[in-house]
């Protein structure tokens, strides 16, 4: 099973859409907030290449930021690349 991971940091509005953006694939993914994760940024960093958040990976691809991932998904290669990942479990309606 293709997993996510989704490197954040609480104050970034642009993690914040990235994270929106999956959930409303419903789609479930794992967070690491390296907001105060000197160690989990520079993993962060030398996975990708990056020093910005987000930064997306779909099993072992990096996607890129949010602007990455939404242009994945309107050209249509997001939902390919997510067919085979964890179902986010549906909320329970009270």
């Amino acid at each position: 099973m293709t997993e996510i991971l989704v490197y954040t940091k609480d104050y970034c509005g642009y993690s914040a859409r990235a994270k929106r953006l999956l959930e409303a694939k419903g789609v479930a993914f794992t967070e690491v907030d390296v907001t105060h994760d000197e160690l989990g940024e520079a993993e962060m960093n030398e996975r990708s290449g990056r020093t910005t958040v987000p930064q997306v990976f779909i099993g072992e691809r990096h996607i890129g930021g949010f602007d990455d991932l939404a242009a994945l998904d309107a050209a249509g290669g997001l939902d390919p690349l997510i067919e085979d990942v964890e179902r986010a479990p549906l909320p329970i309606a009270v």
